[in-house]
């Protein structure tokens, strides 16, 4: 038998959730309003090169097409052919054209422009968006929102500081599917979570992202290569130019992390936002490059383990090099489970998830059924997302966004570690208040001590559901167990 379908309409009714969901194509103009903010947003983009382009540069103007009180008024890249190819688009889309920058701070100096959109190699991220910040500008940043964990810090403190909306590039986030998750699991759908797991495995004749075309154009005299490396800002070593450097940058290390930052970031930020987790308690990686000996740096099999504070494991497994079948991406309780659709990640506006309900003689509940969830949006998820960001904007309200950068650094958190975890040969240990340290016996410790005070478990926060599914029923003959002492059994 089918199981039961809920729209997310039919969710809110009987939940009462509440559950943010953008406005669609004939509310934008009017949200703005609505929010009181008539004037024109100005934008400056950072980067409009293949991700920058593709999806910044005309995701912004399909929106101003639909209404929305924005222009692009800068356009900065360190290569003149995307520079050149952005500001033709935009002008022939929009009619106006935006002043071109070599130099991204130049460009930030203006007071004629009020956000920037970043785009540029992962390295670049944190620098660029805490300098755009202290500059007053409203930012979106693609993911990984950093390179690195210690960035993150410095990105969050300089977020509050500002007071600007900040929106991190996980498009996906913007997809209803998450926050219904969310609202179930703190009701108890699911009974104590207790895993997720999901996966980005991909397969092609050239490697991992070898398929960015490199072209004769790219020379040290279209690009300026010192500025995209950051050597004087200290991000990067100097070396000879390159194209597969420039180009497919994500193979090596010092400015991206392959399939980790590239990829792993968008499972992972959906699963956080799905169960409410953030900053992981353990973290461990593993892999190594098994097929792709191209003079890559970055691994072409990884996984992670990441263990949580609230008693929940996080598995991510992928390869570059086979995806015929894929591992699921589960979110797993003692009642159930949520199997999420793999399409929440693709560009459609589309989610579902099913719930899976364990059987009655363990939930002692034979009311659970096989359900399935389902969410649209009127837009494709990266105008929803951009979208979302630029209501935050018109509404003067940072916490507004799908993804703030307190969620974008546990994401960075998890996989950089995991990345250090495989290339250092360590564990690492994150305290609740972010301090890390190289692993020990404490984690397990800690959960074998819980275990003998007979504690109650632990929860996600915003868990509203009391004991449900997180208690144990122990068979009688259990009361047999336990030391003797003087001789005496422990049911005397």
């Amino acid at each position: 038998m089918a199981p039961n379908v809920f729209t997310r309409r039919q969710f809110m009714k009987t939940t009462g959730a509440s559950v943010t969901v953008g406005a669609g194509a004939t509310l934008l103009a009017a949200s703005a309003q609505a929010a009181g903010s008539n004037e024109r947003l100005r934008i400056g983009v950072i980067g409009p090169g293949r991700r920058g382009f593709g999806t910044h540069v005309k995701t912004l103007a399909g929106l101003r097409k639909l209404g929305r009180n924005i222009d692009m008024v800068g356009v900065c890249d360190v290569y003149t052919v995307h520079r050149d190819q952005a500001v033709h688009f935009i002008k022939s889309e929009t009619g106006v054209a935006p002043e071109t920058f070599a130099d991204y701070r130049d460009m930030l100096a203006r007071d004629d422009i009020d956000a920037v959109c970043i785009a540029t190699p992962d390295h670049w991220h944190a620098k660029m968006t805490i300098d755009a910040l202290a500059a007053g500008k409203h930012v979106y940043c693609e993911k990984p929102m950093t390179h690195t964990v210690e960035e993150t810090r410095e990105v969050m403190s300089a977020w509050k500081e500002s007071g600007r909306v900040m929106q991190v590039g996980v498009q996906s986030t913007s997809l209803p599917v998450w926050d219904m998750a969310r609202e179930m699991i703190n009701d108890g759908k699911l009974g104590k979570v207790v895993q997720f797991q999901t996966e980005c495995a991909r397969n092609g004749k050239f490697g991992m992202s070898r398929h960015n075309v490199i072209t004769k154009e790219m020379t040290p005299k279209t690009i300026d290569f010192k500025k995209f490396l950051g050597v004087d800002e200290g991000l990067a070593p100097d070396m000879p130019f390159d194209r597969a450097t420039y180009g497919q940058w994500r193979c090596y290390w010092p400015f991206g992390y392959g399939m980790y930052s590239d990829l792993y970031v968008h499972r992972v930020t959906g699963m956080m936002k799905a169960t409410g987790l953030r900053l992981p308690g353990r973290v461990v990686g593993g892999g190594g490059i098994f097929l792709e000996y191209d003079g890559r740096q970055v691994a072409d099999v990884a996984s992670i383990i990441a263990d949580f504070h609230e008693g929940v494991q996080g598995l991510v497994s992928s390869t570059m090099v086979s995806e015929e079948l894929k591992l699921e991406h589960l979110i797993r309780g003692h009642h159930g489970l949520f199997r999420i659709d793999k399409s929440c990640s693709a560009n459609t506006g589309k989610g579902f998830f099913d719930f899976v309900p364990e059987r009655p003689q363990v939930t002692l509940n034979n009311q659970l059924k096989p359900e399935t969830f389902e969410a649209e949006t009127e837009l494709d998820i990266n105008s929803m997302h951009f979208d979302n960001w630029l209501n935050a904007i018109a509404a003067g309200k940072p916490a507004m966004v799908n993804n703030d950068p307190e969620l974008g650094a546990a994401a960075v958190t998890m996989v950089n570690l995991a990345v250090r975890s495989y290339r250092e040969g360590k564990v690492f240990h994150i305290s609740k208040e972010g301090t890390i340290s190289d692993g020990d016996s404490s984690w397990a410790d800690r959960w074998e001590k819980m275990s003998r005070e007979e504690a109650k478990p632990n929860h996600v926060a915003g868990w509203r559901a009391g004991d449900t599914g997180s208690v144990m029923y122990p068979p009688d003959y259990q009361k047999l167990a336990g030391p003797w002492i003087d001789g005496k059994p422990p049911e005397a």
